[in-house]
């Protein structure tokens, strides 16, 4: 099964390099490659949590929206080299992450799934109450940021190929943590915190530091995200979103890092071809839930095991 998530995972990789070198190269088929790129990094970021250490968090997206609002700060202070903005984008909402998170962990299940949920929503509410920056209207950005004083990020294929970086390295990043002696101490605490205690750790610390990273993570793809829209809102925050990342989780498979990406894939392809053929599209994501927990208890990523079982049935 590792192999295969090996395998799958750079097919992904692969396939997002060669696209805009065999013909996808228009500029709205690359904005849409980026958007998916980004999503499935804030993806992995919340499967980090999800399937590594059993935190189910309904304030993820505030820590996208931190990234996002780091960089519209130092926009407006006329500060738009990647190189220092970036840091101080995942630095923010790893800031976030670390004041929340020691009080959010001393509660689990759906306490710990509630207060997340506040945190979020008084994130929220800061950014709508930002009126130097938009407050509700949002903030339209002067332009991309740039990198070591070049705008390599105006061209869709630099900021293309920017994500696709950063999509790779948050999936090797996640994959190397959860392999780990750290990782394999998330896993013990998620399935009996009592044992793990037992054994001499206390599961705390490294709740705290996988809920900081992926805060980390999740800053950066807001900071992309940002660049790639060119404007920022609350609604970057908002517990929709954060309800919005979890479904992609759900639908790739909790515990695979390559099925949050592809879960990632398929709800921004669903969200892009549905939503000017229907006002109300997402009710139709309810139903697919819905079904994909029913039919599909290992999300997407159980496919390929799953569909063998069934024809040797028959």
């Amino acid at each position: 099964m590792a192999a295969s998530g090996w395998q799958a995972a750079c097919g992904l990789f692969a396939l997002l390099a060669a696209l805009p070198l065999v013909g996808f190269d228009q500029g709205h088929v690359l904005t849409l490659l980026a958007h998916i790129m980004i999503m499935a990094m804030a993806a992995l970021s919340l499967s980090l949590l999800v399937g590594g250490a059993g935190l189910v968090s309904l304030g993820h997206a505030a820590s996208l929206g931190f990234g996002a609002y780091a960089l519209v700060i130092l926009d407006g202070a006329g500060i738009t080299e990647g190189a220092i903005v970036l840091p101080v984008a995942a630095a923010a909402a790893m800031l976030f992450a670390l004041a929340t998170g020691v009080i959010a962990l001393r509660t689990s299940g759906v306490h710990f799934i509630m207060i997340t949920l506040a945190f979020g929503q008084m994130a929220f509410f800061t950014a709508a109450s930002l009126s130097a920056y938009g407050g509700d209207d949002g903030y339209t950005l002067y332009g991309r940021s740039t990198l070591f004083g070049a705008r390599w990020l105006e061209a869709r294929l630099g900021l293309h190929y920017l994500c696709l970086a950063a999509l790779a390295g948050t999936w090797l990043l996640c994959r190397v943590l959860l392999a780990s002696r750290f990782g394999r101490v998330l896993r013990a605490a998620r399935q009996s915190p009592l044992r793990v205690r037992a054994l001499g750790f206390d599961p705390l610390p490294y709740q705290l530091a996988a809920y900081v990273i992926a805060a980390g993570l999740g800053g950066i793809a807001g900071f992309l995200f940002a660049n790639l829209t060119e404007f920022v809102a609350p609604s970057y925050l908002a517990w929709q979103r954060s309800g919005e990342l979890l479904f992609m989780v759900i639908l790739g498979g909790v515990g695979s890092l390559t099925g949050a990406m592809f879960g990632a894939a398929l709800y921004v392809l669903l969200e892009e071809f549905l939503s000017p053929m229907w006002e109300h599209w997402r009710i139709l994501f309810g139903g697919l839930l819905v079904l994909a927990v029913l039919f599909m208890p290992q999300g997407l990523s159980g496919l390929p095991r799953q569909w063998p079982r069934e024809l040797l049935r028959r």
